[in-house]
């Protein structure tokens, strides 16, 4: 995986759809750099549906949640971590709060997010999947391409590198 955020914007944000986030979000994960294709999904306070995607084969994908700015419960901990690390995910983008900072540090995936948050979410499976999300200033389309790493992330509507 050999991009720089900084270099895609350099040679593509002038004559491509490229879009680059609000620089909100910390990194958690293993993984510092990723990329991939993006699924999306939309909750409040409940990772139910979170867990059943990080259980289907990845293919190198990036789940992509709009948990609507939230931090007052974490979406993602170490075990949905493993779990999407284990099937093949390269990344996971949160708009709200992760908990098991220490331990997300250490599985071998991406996980940017706004905070931390020690309180777990519920178990409702309340949301939305494959739906457009907006925030951090831009659209995250499902069948587009994200690209992250320590200076941002950056998303097009087609493969970059």
């Amino acid at each position: 995986m050999n991009f720089k955020t900084t270099d895609l914007c350099d040679e593509y944000l002038e004559h491509e759809h490229l879009q680059v986030a609000e620089p909100v979000f910390r990194d958690f994960g293993g993984v510092r750099r990723f990329f991939g294709e993006i699924v999306t999904l939309k909750v409040l306070h409940d990772n139910a549906l979170i867990r059943q995607t990080l259980e289907v084969k990845g293919g190198g994908h990036v789940l992509v949640v709009d948990g609507g700015g939230s931090i007052k419960r974490a979406l993602l901990g170490d075990q949905l971590a493993e779990l999407g690390a284990k099937n093949g995910w390269a990344g996971v983008i949160i708009n709200g709060a992760i908990r098991d900072a220490d331990e997300l540090a250490t599985v071998p995936i991406g996980v940017k997010a706004l905070a931390t948050c020690p309180v777990r979410s519920e178990k409702k499976g309340l949301g939305q999947n494959d739906v457009l999300l907006r925030f951090a200033g831009i659209t995250f389309t499902p069948g587009h391409f994200v690209y992250a790493d320590a200076d941002g992330i950056v998303v097009s509507p087609k493969v970059l590198h």
